[in-house]
């Protein structure tokens, strides 16, 4: 079997050294990131890789998000680093590379659809990764509709990577959030948020060939497909204080049906169960294998091995097992393999 691994992360060296620089850099990135070699050294991301057979990966960069390192001119800077970096890789290494998706700057948002320009048609780029909110401001205003606007036009896709920290109280009566609730509960929840602003909000009418994958097997949504099926069918009948069934009468199909149109990953730190949800809910046309390397345990190789033997303890059908191994992010990425 062929394997594309479609959502892992990696820092090219120029941007990895530039950040390094900033104050503060030893806060989100260094102690998390600088304890994790595989995610800016090459060559020990080369040793973990040869573990597999037949394996290449499709890279992003890893957290945090390039607005929240700095104001616009800084996460422009950033961008325009990570990607031609990135971009570099790829040419450089084929074999182990089979594409990249680029990093933007969203707190700038017209540099940011500029940047995705440039990223697909002088970089070559395979898709945009974009995260669920932009230093706390959800995706559906108006001023990043352009950016989704250009990935749809280029008919690459917007990976959407979660983005929340302990800042992000877990009760109205705390400042912070506490026990890392803020990763484990809240980044689910965080992703499931994003997809339903994109979908209320109107923005996958106005663009129906946005093609948009949901890190970590669509997060919340396939456990809760009957809230977000018939619970949702009836958007409105909660709220007293403005009429929500005049959402239901814009939209042009059922929610359920909107939230069936992304895409997953099975990057589910190795759950079975959470695995097959996902496929259950998704199909094997949606499904796209991906691990979230390097953050395993081991610092590289667990997440990768651990969701490849639940893939083959499926025993699925040999195309559907293609298609969620390779094929579909051949077709989403547009690879010329």
């Amino acid at each position: 079997m062929h394997y594309i691994d479609a959502f892992n992360h990696f820092f090219p060296k120029a941007l990895w050294e530039r950040i390094q620089q900033l104050d503060g850099a030893g806060k989100d990135i260094g102690r998390r990131m600088q304890g994790i070699p595989c995610i800016y050294d090459l060559e020990t991301r080369f040793r973990v890789m040869d573990e597999f057979a037949d394996y290449k990966q499709i890279i992003s960069l890893g957290m945090p998000p390039l607005e929240a390192m700095g104001g616009p001119e800084l996460s422009t800077e950033f961008a325009r680093i990570g990607n031609d970096g990135q971009a570099e890789l790829v040419r450089n290494h084929p074999d182990r590379f089979a594409g990249f998706v680029a990093a933007l700057p969203m707190n700038a948002p017209e540099a940011a659809a500029r940047e995705a320009e440039r990223a697909f048609t002088e970089l070559g780029a395979n898709g945009l990764q974009i995260h669920t909110n932009v230093n706390g401001a959800p995706l559906d205003e108006g001023r990043f509709f352009p950016i989704f606007e250009t990935a749809a036009k280029y008919n690459k896709p917007v990976l959407l990577h979660p983005s929340r920290n302990s800042s992000m109280p877990d009760y109205a009566t705390e400042d912070k959030s506490k026990y890392e609730i803020w990763w484990t509960l809240g980044w689910p929840y965080e992703t499931s948020a994003a997809m339903a602003r994109l979908v209320f909000s109107g923005f996958m009418d106005r663009l129906p060939d946005l093609k948009v994958l949901a890190h970590h097997m669509g997060a919340m949504v396939p456990f809760f497909e009957g809230r977000v099926g018939p619970g949702w069918d009836q958007l409105g009948k909660r709220t007293s204080d403005e009429d929500l069934s005049l959402v239901l009468k814009r939209l042009k199909k059922r929610p359920l049906d909107y939230f069936k149109e992304f895409y997953a990953d099975t990057a589910v730190f190795g759950s079975r169960s959470a695995t097959l949800c996902g496929l259950d809910f998704y199909g094997s046309d949606r499904v796209l294998f991906a691990s979230d390397s390097p953050f395993d345990p081991e610092k590289g190789p667990g997440y990768i091995r651990d969701t490849l033997k639940i893939l083959n303890s499926l025993d699925l059908p040999k195309e559907d097992m293609e298609k969620i191994c390779f094929r579909n992010a051949e077709k989403l990425f547009g690879l010329t393999e």
